[in-house]
């Protein structure tokens, strides 16, 4: 198979690359090594790789088809290397960066069952550096804020898709991130009612 045939292409991910860019370059020191959690088609790694030059990003995904097309898509970048196959609920993460100076998660939390938010939020408590990022992006429910529609109409389309599936309450996922010494930063309000969560090692984990 060759990269063209290997690429995958999300919509999503196109439209979404530029906004989510300009934040991680806001918020990102000059240099840094990066862990993207399930990076499906790549093209998020490829564009935020040339975006970040001084960066090194490491992708991952579960799926072979996909660290196929991470590959594609990252194919001669020299600051990305070798996507790795990393499944987030394992104990370990072996090949992952450790430490990362940021993880980066995009569009997992919903499409996956809800024990892999207390399993993502355990890994990146042991790979991130101590004053490292952990970076989601993705829609969330917000007590006391109304949903929007589309939210709530693509919240209703997952739990018929699978029903362990769904959009994610902005509590629970806090609480969980929480429990292992980390907690939110800032929160950005991101296109298409998406969300940017940075979320730091509490004060007592950063020593």
């Amino acid at each position: 198979m060759n990269d063209d045939e290997a690429r995958q292409h999300s919509p999503a991910a196109e439209r979404n690359r530029g906004p989510i860019l300009a934040e991680l370059q806001r918020r990102l020191p000059a240099r840094g090594v990066a862990l993207e959690i399930a990076s499906g088609t790549g093209q998020h790694a490829a564009f935020f790789a040339a975006g970040l030059p001084g960066w090194t990003w490491q992708p991952s995904d579960p799926e072979p088809r996909a660290l196929a097309s991470i590959a594609a898509w990252c194919a001669g970048i020299v600051n990305v290397r070798a996507p790795i196959a990393l499944d987030v609920m394992a104990a370990d993460w072996p090949g992952a960066p450790q430490p990362a100076d940021a993880i980066f998660c995009a569009n997992m939390l919903h499409i996956s069952p809800w024990p892999s938010c207390a399993a993502l939020m355990q890994g990146a408590a042991r790979h991130l550096s101590p004053h490292g990022l952990l970076l989601l992006y993705g829609p969330y429910l917000v007590d006391g804020e109304p949903v929007a529609p589309g939210n709530s109409a693509f919240d209703a389309d997952l739990r018929s898709r699978h029903p362990a599936w769904g959009l994610r309450r902005l509590a629970d996922v806090l609480a969980q991130a929480g429990e292992v010494g980390l907690q939110l930063r800032e929160r950005v309000s991101m296109p298409a009612n998406n969300l940017l969560l940075v979320l730091v090692r509490t004060a007592q984990h950063t020593r």
